[in-house]
């Protein structure tokens, strides 16, 4: 079964930079595509960063472009997401997201359970 699990989170200050980590295990990594989404209080659950199954193409949101960076590592099974510059309104808790059709073909989307980053002087 699909399983995510993000961790790097925490405490940091503004201007600061984090990495957060997602393992996957359970699927095919290398054929899907991944995604960062967040969540602050309050507010709904957002896109922050995606990448394909080879790296090729990243989006961003606009919020976030120039300052986070996505990659992964196929053999590793990982993803990432390099935070720098952050600011308060980059704290949220952070998802894990990857989006794997089932036997009908119906993309089902699955997410690990979330990794919080606190951004505060």
């Amino acid at each position: 079964q699909v399983h995510l699990v993000e961790f790097g989170g925490g405490l940091v200050q503004p201007g600061g930079s984090r990495r957060l980590s997602c393992a996957a295990s359970g699927f095919i990594f290398s054929d899907y595509a991944m995604s960062w989404y967040r969540q602050a209080p309050g507010k709904e659950r957002e896109l922050v960063a995606a990448i394909t199954s080879t790296s090729s193409s990243t989006n961003y949101a606009d919020s976030v472009k120039g300052r986070f960076t996505i990659s992964r590592d196929n053999v590793k099974n990982m993803v990432y997401l390099q935070m720098n510059s952050l600011k308060p309104e980059d704290t949220a808790v952070y998802f894990c997201n990857t989006r794997i059709p089932n036997r009908l073909g119906v993309p089902y989307d699955y997410w690990g359970q979330g990794t919080q980053v606190t951004v505060s002087s």
